[in-house]
């Protein structure tokens, strides 16, 4: 594990923001090593996860700070210690990830379940950083690749792929359910309660 963490904090994915080796405006000093140290840590309380979760990308209120798929600042906030944020503008808060949460939270699943996404990095428009975009194909494929190791590392007895970008990736050997954005909260909600219980 500790060299797939590495190897991610040296990672070059298409124009994606690196949030474990790169540092924009409002980051604390040592961001990217306070991103890893969260990974980390994350990885570390969920080393008998029976699932991973395989999402799109690192978005910019949620991974892109914390270093967590789907998890944002204010999650790590309510985790505590030894969990850190690396903005010092403001407490950010993720949409999808507080959807994603509040499901594996209302299912006791979530040590269970391991969070990744298939883009581990931040796929945002030319000069706006705190923006999201759809990573490019180039992009997925390299990504990916961090997914299989994951995968590989962990030997999970069920891969879930949120989305169709994950779905693209994973194919057949995952079990499908809707991405929890735009509208669709009670859908994901409705797959991981089935796959979970």
């Amino acid at each position: 594990m500790e060299e797939l963490l590495a190897d991610l904090a040296r990672a070059r994915i298409g124009a994606t923001f690196n949030q474990y080796a790169e540092a924009g405006p409002d980051d604390c000093e040592d961001a990217g090593a306070v991103r890893i140290a969260n990974l980390r840590a994350y990885l570390a309380e969920r080393s008998g996860a029976d699932v991973v979760a395989l999402g799109e990308a690192a978005g910019y209120q949620g991974m892109r700070w914390s270093g967590i798929a789907f998890t944002s600042e204010r999650d790590l906030a309510r985790w505590g210690d030894p969990y850190r944020p690396s903005c010092t503008a403001r407490r950010w808060s993720e949409p999808s990830g507080t959807i994603v949460h509040r499901v594996l939270d209302e299912l006791g699943a979530e040590r269970r379940v391991i969070l990744w996404n298939t883009v581990p990095t931040h796929p945002h428009r030319p000069g706006e950083p705190l923006s999201n975009r759809r990573p490019t194909v180039i992009e997925v494929e390299l990504g990916a690749a961090f997914a299989r190791r994951l995968i590989e590392l962990v030997r999970p007895q069920t891969v879930v792929a949120v989305g169709r970008i994950a779905e693209s990736v994973l194919g057949t050997g995952a079990t499908y359910v809707r991405h929890p954005a735009n509208g669709g909260g009670a859908a994901f909600a409705a797959g991981m309660r089935e796959i979970l219980t």
